[in-house]
């Protein structure tokens, strides 16, 4: 039996640590930024931005925004995307989702929008005391963001890079992100791989299944 695609995937993706400057096609690139805008969030509240820098001068300008060794990534990658959360989720983005839910149909019946749309509204209470929790809430739906462009790009033979060697507030200052209630909290680099790219012919290292998993029987 041949082995699953998505297995394959997993096995041979890998964090690139040189670009070659190569540009992925913008039909492709398109296709990976709708994999972001499609990603899943907790209760649809979809608070995030993906700020987009393609051009070479725009990456010139937020290079002083990462860590000396990530900035020949940034430089060479083909495309950084960089993952921007909210202070605070506002009233005006919650009643946005909602139209755009009503508009897609997501609700056979109106008589369970006030119920829904009530319950959107707890769970962001929850995790909304203080701008801190909001951050930490909202982080998290990041990274499931980034997981998904990660995997999406390695399937279609694009190469990426989490960055987190980054200097936040920095990057929010060149990208004007905390006078728009914005924060930065993770970017990503996407791209090919370098000739030189020693990452790319070291072994896979994981930690074995009985180290990783454990069963609940009750």
């Amino acid at each position: 039996m041949s082995e699953n695609k998505m297995l394959q995937i997993a096995k041979s993706r890998y964090t690139t640590k040189h670009y070659s400057g190569k540009l992925i096609p913008r039909e492709q690139f398109r296709e990976l930024l709708e994999v972001l805008r499609l990603t899943p969030s907790s209760v649809n509240a979809q608070s995030w931005k993906f700020i987009v820098v393609s051009t070479k001068e725009a990456k010139e300008k937020i290079l002083e925004g990462f860590l000396d060794f990530n900035q020949e990534r940034v430089a060479k990658a083909s495309d950084i995307i960089v993952f921007a959360v909210p202070e605070k989720i506002t009233e005006e983005h919650l009643q946005k989702v909602l139209a755009q839910e009503i508009k897609d149909g997501r609700y056979a019946k109106e008589s369970v929008i006030e119920g829904l749309d009530a319950g959107r509204r707890h769970f962001v209470g929850l995790h909304s005391q203080t701008v801190a929790d909001t951050l930490a809430w909202e982080t998290a739906q990041a990274y499931i963001a980034l997981g998904f462009v990660l995997f999406a790009a390695a399937g279609m033979g694009i190469d990426s890079t989490a960055l987190e060697g980054v200097d936040y507030d920095k990057l929010d200052e060149i990208l004007g992100l905390r006078e728009r209630g914005l924060r930065s909290v993770v970017a990503v680099s996407l791209g090919y791989r370098a000739e030189n790219d020693s990452n790319a012919s070291r072994p896979k290292s994981r930690l074995p299944t009985e180290d990783v998993f454990e069963e609940f029987v009750g």
